[in-house]
């Protein structure tokens, strides 16, 4: 198997990393104020730790002269402990701030998910999703303290070569030497690692896109004997996570070496050139050792610089990255403030008789330059009754729920929901008008009654186990020891009572328009009899649309809408349309509402055209 491996990344130009280190800053400004009393105290630290090595002079010169050292000694023991105090306070400040930034990078990333238009989480791996809530904020952590860090380390690097300046300018002038030989292979180098993090992150997204799918699937993964080539595909991304991951530390591990050698061997410059000059009576020896001590102490601003350059590189990647979900657009009225509304959106009040919903010329594409998936489109929903879509795969059918539901927008044409239209209304407004039953009919995590209380969270009991009476799932539920507080997984229900809880999270509370995308295509006879009558209940007291792929779903509909190639064909009743229509003929005569390909049946009453077979009308199961 031929390894996928991202190309290895380019260097931006100047400005896109101007733009990018705003995007960092963006996320700590919030927080300016922990960060300047940060940054205070560790001023006040590196002040300490500035005077330590005078105080150790005076400590030499006093014993040199024969004087009490109880004095400087003191001194110098308050230095240290007030030095450690302060430095105990900034870190514990800013392992705060530094959670708090990727608390709030989180959760914004969170309420950009869910306020998104449906097609903009679609085109993107789930997984990728989940790594960009995760993974990528977490990057954050380190370089939330990356600023403060670096003004600390340059101050403490100035205010170093400063009072050795003071000491002695010659010896000052061979340490300038090594710190600047440090500092321009530091800038070379420095940059690589950040675009190393960058290349490695959207490797673990790749992973985790494909990881989730496969996961997903496992059960056609290993029904078709596919685990270890699905393993070996995945794994690639993994290994390019960890090529780009090797890049970075080997660049951070030449950073680290060239600083610490740079000063080491200016240590040793300095060491013995500062004794020939002592040697010379040019210098004193506590001199001497008080710059050989401000020296060693260069180790801390340049590690400190180092490490903070890294983990800015590093949070730039990220904040490059967790912008790019911010860019995502939202849906009208969405908000994505930290404290979003948590009720449901009030119904609307329903006039008498007439269409609730309507659609006037609506076309509708995914992605613009795409083949229009629905194009022309002219329906009422009366606001009673049944009403199902019919027509082969591809046909259209789910675009029309996703304009209902304002999962997507109309290019040409307008909705209208009791007469005014789609974009009067917020897609709260609507959908709180409106039940959707999916296909697959997910289970929401929590228990039966976090279930079926998803949509009205202020349901009671007495309600829950009505929705339940009305699928025919009440018996089940009161038989579990928990009942309604049973934890429920999609590994511990089957597929027919997976959708019956989500149809009775639907009937509830009547809405006035509940959309099923065919609530019986995954239950037994028994159960699509109970879900039948529950359809037809709902029928009577508001609208109900179904996307049928069944026989039995659209015999007792007051509408039926054929579609063809995004259009609508024919509408009409079962008998009209089977007098009228020959597409629906052949969907009605091949008992799978959708199947173009011929059934693994003997042909009874010979083939159409289309190769679907006909069986008899007066063969055709009966309610």
């Amino acid at each position: 198997m031929t390894a996928i491996v991202a190309p290895a990344p380019t260097d931006p130009p100047p400005t896109a990393q101007r733009a990018r280190t705003g995007l960092l800053l963006a996320y700590l400004r919030p927080h300016w104020p922990a960060m300047l009393l940060g940054l205070l105290l560790g001023l006040v630290a590196n002040a300490a730790g500035l005077a330590t090595p005078l105080v150790t002079k005076w400590v030499l010169d006093t014993l040199g002269a024969g004087g009490s050292l109880g004095r400087p000694v003191t001194v110098l023991l308050v230095l240290v402990v007030v030095g450690a105090a302060i430095s105990l306070w900034q870190w514990v400040l800013m392992g705060g701030v530094a959670e708090r930034v990727v608390l709030d990078a989180r959760s914004g990333v969170i309420r950009r998910y869910f306020a998104a238009r449906i097609e903009q989480l679609t085109r993107r791996p789930s997984g990728e999703l989940v790594t960009r809530a995760t993974s990528d904020p977490g990057l954050l952590h380190e370089a939330s303290g990356s600023l403060v860090g670096l003004i600390n380390g340059a101050v403490a690097l100035v205010g170093t070569l400063v009072l050795m300046g003071t000491l002695d300018l010659v010896l000052l002038g061979t340490t300038l030497v090594a710190v600047v030989a440090v500092a321009v292979l530091m800038g070379l180098l420095l940059p690589s690692i950040g675009r190393a993090q960058e290349a490695a992150q959207e490797s673990v997204g790749r992973l985790g896109g494909a990881l989730e799918g496969s996961l997903r699937a496992i059960r056609t993964v290993k029904a078709s004997r596919a685990e270890q080539r699905q393993a070996a595909l995945i794994t690639t991304h993994a290994e390019d996570s960890a090529r780009h991951g090797i890049h970075a530390a080997r660049r951070a591990a030449v950073v680290w070496t060239i600083s610490w050698t740079g000063i080491q061997l200016a240590v040793i410059v300095i060491l013995g050139f500062g004794a020939a000059r002592a040697g010379q009576g040019l210098i004193e020896v506590s001199t001497l050792i008080a710059f050989l001590l401000y020296a060693f102490q260069l180790m801390g601003p340049i590690s400190e610089l180092t490490q903070n350059m890294t983990a800015m590189q590093a949070g730039i990647a990220a904040a490059g990255r967790l912008r790019e979900i911010e860019a995502i657009a939202v849906e009208p009225g969405a908000s994505t403030a930290s404290a979003p509304s948590d009720h449901a959106a009030p119904a609307g009040v329903s006039a008498p008789g007439g269409a609730v919903l309507a659609f006037r010329g609506v076309t509708a594409r995914y992605a613009p330059g795409a083949p229009p998936a629905v194009r022309d489109i002219d329906l009422e929903i009366p606001r009673l009754g049944h009403t199902a879509i019919v027509g082969p795969s591809g046909a259209g059918k789910t675009t029309l729920f996703s304009l209902m539901l304002r999962f997507l927008e109309p290019e040409q044409g307008r909705l209208l929901l009791d007469g005014r239209p789609y974009p009067d209304h917020t897609p709260g407004e609507i959908r709180g008008r409106l039940a959707y039953v999916e296909q697959e009919a997910p289970v929401v995590p929590g228990t039966v009654g976090d279930n079926l209380r998803f949509t009205h969270p202020d349901a009671t009991d007495e309600e829950l186990w009505a929705a339940l009476r009305a699928v025919d799932l009440h018996e089940k539920v009161r038989s579990l020891d928990l009942g309604l507080d049973t934890p429920l997984t999609a590994t511990n229900v089957s597929g027919g009572e997976r959708q019956r809880i989500a149809l009775a999270r639907a009937v509830l509370r009547t809405p006035d328009v509940l959309l099923l995308d065919e609530a019986t295509s995954q239950v037994d006879g028994l159960t699509e009899a109970a879900v039948g009558r529950c359809v037809r209940q709902r029928a009577a007291a508001g609208a109900v649309v179904t996307i049928a792929h069944r026989l039995s779903t659209v015999l007792d509909a007051d509408q039926i809408v054929v579609m063809d190639r995004g259009r609508i064909r024919a509408v009409g009743d079962h008998a009209a349309l089977l007098r009228t229509d020959e597409l629906y003929r052949d969907l009605v005569t091949s008992l799978r509402i959708g199947t173009t390909e011929t059934p693994p049946a003997p042909e009874v009453g010979g083939s159409t055209g289309s190769g679907r077979l006909l069986v008899p009308l007066d063969r055709l199961p009966q309610e």
